[in-house]
């Protein structure tokens, strides 16, 4: 398609200007496109409230005892959970008030990453009234036994 720039003749152009036809349908378009609305493919379906759980483990009204054991076991004051159960029970300690303190204390062998995840469920949770317990016996620092002698 060969575009025409006129004859000097000094006739008038007698072909019709289609650029701005093209620039308004193409608008017309563009804002046709943003008016559809999104089709959504959700299916609505009424599913039932899961039952309350109740954590089955002893809730103090004072304090409560969190211990990390070296098999990365969870003690909640003495009684063994899971970090499921760990959710559960902070929960429940939140909804009393005033809010029961929150000590935790992990051996010494305990592992880095049980520790962590238990301290990132405990941040989540939103229990204010936390403490750790049993700094004092880390205030001296001593060569192990087992440890490699470092020269």
């Amino acid at each position: 398609m060969a575009m025409s720039a006129g004859s000097d003749d000094g006739e008038p152009m007698m072909e019709m200007n289609t650029t701005p036809l093209i620039d308004v349908m193409l608008v017309l378009l563009i804002m046709f496109i943003i008016t559809i609305p999104v089709a959504t493919h959700a299916i609505n379906i009424d599913l039932p409230s899961p039952a309350p759980v109740t954590p089955d483990v002893p809730i103090e009204r004072q304090k409560n005892k969190l211990v990390i054991m070296p098999n990365s076991d969870i003690l909640w004051n003495g009684a063994s959970i899971t970090t499921n159960q760990l959710v559960t029970v902070l929960q429940a300690t939140l909804a009393i008030k005033p809010e029961p303190e929150l000590q935790f204390q992990p051996d010494p062998q305990a592992p880095y990453e049980t520790s962590a995840n238990v301290l990132n469920i405990i941040k989540g949770s939103g229990v204010t009234a936390f403490g750790f317990v049993g700094n004092e016996q880390y205030s001296e620092f001593s060569k192990s036994e087992t440890a490699p002698n470092a020269q």
